[in-house]
């Protein structure tokens, strides 16, 4: 089986290889302020060998946080953490893509001074994130509260607030980003009816429901370059009281809006729900023909089934992720049959070097 390391050209990016590493949070920045650390710059740099890295996760402002301890991009000590990252991943000659994140209502009440999560519409998503308790410092997840609705001044501001993420981005040495358009987040709240019930140019038809998404890629694009960023969709989940049988269509009528601004690719996350079906083949190919340039897919991928789906034309590069914790060298794994190693499930988020930094490379391990 070949198909996964062959060379190929994302954008501006020649990558040598079609196995990418998925966006994970992992919850170690040093606190306060969220700032990526040395810690993080060795997880990274440990998976290099990765076609493209595509990053945890991070907030593009105060406001878009929901999870303890994720990253931020809008505070200058962020940036100079992150140029950490991509300079440790750079040295071991890799390639990383910053995720840029607002999470909307996915979020709690103590991460906003109103404890109000922001949102399209004042609806709740019947939903739980990962909170840390400062008096015990053990984190566990929790409900998530009532939003308030944005208002149409502030839909605005967001967007700047993507742009100078961007900005942020390409000053602490990321080779491009990717919109996190995916999981009930702001941009997916936008994009659905049961999340959306706005009534301005935001909300009601298609076309309004996607302008969101539209004018956040149009402004990341004019900072770092389309060619450099990438969009993040999750069309068939249900969950987060996101159940919208609209959801695909409305995703491909907004590839075919960023089709035209030439967004170097979109990223499927296509398993990471329990409820979530199978990607139908005829989305496959309506996605493929309204979006051009790179497609890359996630979810309950092993090797033979990525060789497989690649081999069919319809998807172009597969990043892979839990596997990915457990094996940090995992292409050469996947390239010479080498066994993979487990994760341990209970270190996923926050803690320490444990079940982060210690896993061993295939010559320790054995």
């Amino acid at each position: 089986m070949t198909e996964l390391f062959n060379t190929f050209q994302i954008g501006a990016l020649a990558v040598p290889s079609r196995i990418a590493m998925a966006p994970m949070t992992r919850s170690r920045t040093d606190q306060p302020g969220n700032v990526p650390n040395a810690m993080m710059a060795d997880y990274y740099a440990q998976r290099a060998s990765a076609g493209l890295i595509i990053t945890e996760a991070t907030q593009i402002s105060p406001q878009g946080q929901g999870y303890s301890f994720t990253p931020g991009i809008h505070s200058e000590e962020q940036v100079a953490g992150w140029r950490k990252v991509t300079d440790a991943v750079h040295d071991q000659g890799g390639r990383i893509f910053l995720q840029l994140w607002h999470v909307g209502r996915m979020s709690h009440e103590s991460f906003h001074a109103d404890g109000k999560p922001v949102a399209p519409s004042a609806i709740a998503p019947d939903a739980t994130v990962w909170v840390v308790d400062p008096a015990t410092g053990k984190g566990a997840m929790v409900p998530c509260p009532m939003p308030r609705a944005l208002a149409l001044h502030e839909i605005s501001s967001i967007v700047h607030d993507y742009r100078q993420a961007a900005i942020k981005a390409k000053s602490a040495g990321f080779d491009g980003v990717e919109i996190h358009a995916a999981n009930g987040y702001l941009i997916d709240e936008f994009l659905r009816k049961p999340s959306n019930q706005r009534t301005d140019n935001y909300g009601g038809t298609v076309e309004n429901r996607i302008r969101f998404a539209i004018e956040v890629a149009e402004a990341v694009a004019a900072e770092i370059g389309a060619d450099r960023t990438g969009i993040r969709f999750s069309p068939f989940i249900t969950q987060r009281g996101m159940d919208d049988p609209d959801a695909p269509a409305t995703i491909l009528r907004l590839a075919k809006a960023l089709e035209r601004i030439g967004l170097a690719y979109i990223h499927l996350a296509e398993a990471d729900w329990d409820d979530a079906p199978a990607t139908p083949v005829q989305f496959r190919h309506e996605l493929r023909a309204a979006f051009s340039n790179a497609i890359i897919v996630a979810g309950g991928y092993d090797q033979a089934k990525a060789e497989n789906i690649i081999r069919g034309g319809l998807v172009d590069i597969v990043a892979f992720g839990r596997p990915f914790i457990a094996n940090p060298d995992l292409p050469r794994r996947y390239a010479e049959n080498l066994p993979l190693a487990s994760f341990d499930g209970d270190a996923l988020f926050g803690g320490n070097a444990r079940g982060y930094t210690t896993y061993k490379m295939w010559e320790a391990a054995s």
